[in-house]
């Protein structure tokens, strides 16, 4: 991809502008500011941006943008900010960009020297991230699992040795094969499903995949949909062997001189060896030694 050239100011403005994800009391004033600002608004939905603008008596000139006219559509806009328009772009909820229309427009405007400038606010996979309460100091975001079995397994596949947090987005009526195959494949990890965030019927659920995947058979959900699916939990160590009645017999500082001679190792490795013979922490030895000394 060719580097993009420098900003022209002498041409538009494209706002990539973060609508709510369900309550319109998450939009921000400089949201609010912005879309009363600019020439165009560029939405996914016409008809659902209205609603949008109407609750917040906002009169604009809307364009429709959405996956089956990007293509053209991104050219006509581009054509339009060269000749000094302002534009925002809007999805019907949340980030444009992010699992939305959005990045081909943004690519070319950047391509055509056209500033581009993020209004940051509501993104759904943030949200429910925030409140899943799994392990998110790093987390890997996967957008929308493909519709396709064979192609969705295989993207499984490619995350079986993914060590953070998983995020996705999935459809209502696809959850059931989703988690089906997700349990197959990556196993009964820990995992929430995040249900219509923001909204009045939000629920989040979280257990394993295997109970979580019972339960939607009992009761398929309805609405938006995220899934994050936890790391796969450590293994339980194995219990070290029993002491042996040989190994106990002997006095803890004779065990570490043997250990010491037949294994070759310092004195410390040693009493880290011998300890767990006796059920005991390598502290809990290192005082018996110092008291047998002692002694």
């Amino acid at each position: 991809m060719p580097r993009p050239k420098p900003v022209d100011s002498s041409v538009g403005c494209l706002y990539v502008v973060a609508t709510p994800i369900g309550n319109l009391e998450d939009i921000t004033l400089r949201a609010l500011r912005i879309l009363k600002e600019v020439d165009l608004i560029a939405c996914e939905d016409t008809r659902q941006t209205l609603k949008l603008l109407s609750h917040f008596d906002i009169r604009k000139r809307l364009v429709s943008y959405h996956e089956h006219n990007e293509i053209t559509q991104a050219a006509e806009l581009v054509i339009e900010l060269e000749q000094g328009a302002k534009i925002a772009l809007v999805s019907d909820a949340g980030t444009p960009a992010i699992s939305d229309p959005g990045h081909r427009l943004v690519s070319l405007a950047l391509r055509h020297s056209i500033r581009v400038v993020p209004i940051p606010g509501a993104s759904a996979f943030v949200a429910a991230l925030a409140a899943s309460g799994m392990p998110i100091d790093q987390f890997s975001f996967v957008g929308f699992l493909p519709s396709r079995q064979s192609e969705r397994r295989a993207a499984l596949r490619f995350l079986v040795n993914e060590p953070r947090t998983l995020v996705l987005y999935e459809a209502p009526h696809r959850l059931l094969d989703s988690l089906e195959d997700i349990l197959d494949i990556l196993g009964n990890r820990p995992a929430v499903i995040a249900r219509e965030v923001t909204k009045v019927y939000e629920e989040f659920l979280r257990d394993h995949v295997q109970p979580l995947l019972e339960a939607i058979r009992k009761k398929p959900p309805k609405g938006e949909i995220t899934i994050l699916v936890g790391p796969p939990e450590a293994q339980p160590q194995p219990v070290s062997a029993p002491a042996t009645d040989a190994a106990n017999s002997v006095p803890l500082s004779h065990r570490v001189e043997q250990i010491m001679h037949d294994d070759a190792v310092d004195r410390k490795t040693a009493l880290k060896r011998a300890a767990p013979e006796r059920g005991l922490t390598k502290r809990e030895a290192y005082k018996q030694l110092l008291i047998t000394r002692d002694d």
